[in-house]
């Protein structure tokens, strides 16, 4: 199986997981509506992939999502008024050069397993490496970059819930940011990921143009779109805006 079919296979594992479809619906063209029973509050996630799109939702609100997003096409689906967020997911190309083109004039490292406990305690770098209160953290590797021994860039992956796939994160600090640190820090990380036969994927809001050319720099291509969350879970920053249409569409 080539490099490409492993990706794609791999990543319609993870969807249909995250999104309780079948591999099978994902390369459909049909619009496909699943139900996420494990969700405790309202909960409403869309997924774009290739010519098919997936609407999960929690159980109470899996025929009201249905019956209001009938006839809709892919563009009306993904402006429901109940979402908020869109996130652009990218895997490595199937070419994908192993070769680090960018130089790097600062100090980088690799770290993974429990050598990462050793920045136990850093901050400012959410996106990449966070620690819980109990000091314990999901990203399972990191490449960093320091400068005079101080920490300025860090590119993390976390498992995610299929075996052998990895989400990457980066964090530049502003200072030694448009130097490309950050496209030197994520193909490095993504060349010893792939080494050791895990595959990454990144992720970028389709706000954040800066994240969308590191990917685009980083030789990665778009595979999927979704939302990040919904209004009716209490999650919006408008949730006071929108309470009362909460609580209807949760009765």
């Amino acid at each position: 199986m080539n490099m490409k079919m492993i990706i794609k296979k791999k990543m319609e594992e993870l969807l249909s997981k995250e999104f309780y479809c079948s591999p099978n619906e994902l390369n459909g063209k049909s619009t496909v509506y699943t139900v996420n029973f494990n969700a405790k509050q309202p909960y409403i996630k869309i997924l774009a992939y290739r010519n098919c799109i997936v609407v999960c939702t929690s159980e109470n609100l899996h025929y009201k999502v249905r019956e209001l997003l009938q006839s809709k096409n892919r563009d009306e689906i993904f402006e429901l008024p109940l979402v908020y967020g869109q996130t652009i997911h990218y895997v490595p190309n199937d070419n994908y050069s192993e070769d680090v083109l960018i130089s790097s004039n600062c100090e980088c490292e690799y770290l993974f397993g429990r050598d990462i406990l050793s920045l136990t305690g850093l901050t400012g770098f959410e996106n990449s490496l966070a620690y819980d209160e109990n000091g314990s953290t999901s990203t399972k590797g990191v490449y960093i970059a320091k400068d005079n021994n101080k920490i300025i860039g860090v590119a993390g992956a976390a498992e995610s819930s299929t075996d052998g796939v990895w989400e990457i994160g980066i964090d530049v600090m502003e200072e030694y940011r448009n130097a490309k640190l950050g496209t030197y820090l994520v193909r490095g990380l993504t060349k010893e990921l792939l080494a050791r036969n895990i595959i990454p994927f990144y992720s970028a809001s389709i706000t954040n143009i800066g994240s969308q050319m590191v990917a685009s720099r980083c030789d990665y291509i778009p595979l999927w779109v979704d939302t990040f969350g919904t209004i009716l879970d209490g999650s919006s920053v408008y949730n006071d805006m929108v309470e009362g249409l909460s609580l209807e569409f949760a009765e």
